[in-house]
């Protein structure tokens, strides 16, 4: 599946990003407001979910990743999520504040599936409500490299060693960056587990998205090139 973090990829993200960097977390906390209905779109293992709910916030989440989801779950009982992709989400509720972090919005790599969230966040919204999200620009793109190589390796808890090899091409046409992923699960030599992840984004330059933005039913349109507001 395309995106699609597994077990090992979900072990790598826990030990690689147990906190949310601070200065993205403020920018996403910055809108929130303790009378709100808030929801988090892809809100994986909960790095930035949890300071919402640990602050008091009335937050609310879905990803399409299970293993994500039980690692959440495991560091909060009582977190309200749901294991839904976005097509599939469907609850009766509206929110004041929707947000997607760290670029996520880039992992829907086709024009149609990125309008297509958009419209689906746009309809969970209240009147005044807002929608807040990143995504990767062009100034991110790879060098392409044709073979696999180790890009990062960590020790799980249990003492094994977990190796991430990844590839990279970037089709400048379509501004998709490919980067097929090998998740490798070591005891010494010895190879334990092996998963493959087709991991791909799509990059934008700026102003890109103001189209789709628009024509999804959004208004007073605010870009920002990092979390300096």
């Amino acid at each position: 599946m395309v995106n699609y973090y597994g077990s090992l990829c979900t072990k790598m993200y826990e030990l690689l990003h147990p906190q949310a960097p601070q200065d993205e977390l403020e920018f996403y906390l910055s809108y929130a407001n303790k009378d709100q209905k808030i929801l988090e779109g892809l809100c994986g293992s909960g790095r930035f979910f949890l300071p919402f709910l640990q602050k008091g916030y009335n937050i609310s989440g879905f990803d399409s990743s299970k293993e994500m989801l039980d690692e959440l779950i495991k560091k909060a009982a009582n977190a309200r999520v749901y294991h839904n992709t976005v097509d599939t989400f469907d609850i009766e509720e509206k929110f004041d504040y929707i947000f997607i972090t760290s670029g996520s919005v880039s992992l829907f790599t086709k024009d149609n599936d990125c309008f297509d969230l958009l419209c689906k966040m746009k309809d969970y919204l209240t009147v005044t409500g807002k929608f807040v999200f990143a995504v990767a620009t062009t100034a991110a793109a790879e060098k392409d490299t044709f073979e696999f190589n180790e890009s990062r390796s960590v020790k799980t808890d249990e003492g094994y060693r977990l190796a991430l090899k990844l590839k990279n091409y970037y089709d400048k046409e379509n501004k998709i960056q490919f980067s097929p992923s090998l998740y490798e699960l070591y005891d010494g030599e010895k190879l334990l587990q092996t998963e493959e992840m087709d991991f791909q984004i799509r990059l934008y330059d700026f102003g890109e998205l103001d189209q789709q933005i628009c024509r999804a039913g959004f208004k007073n349109i605010i870009v920002y090139k990092d979390f300096k507001k």
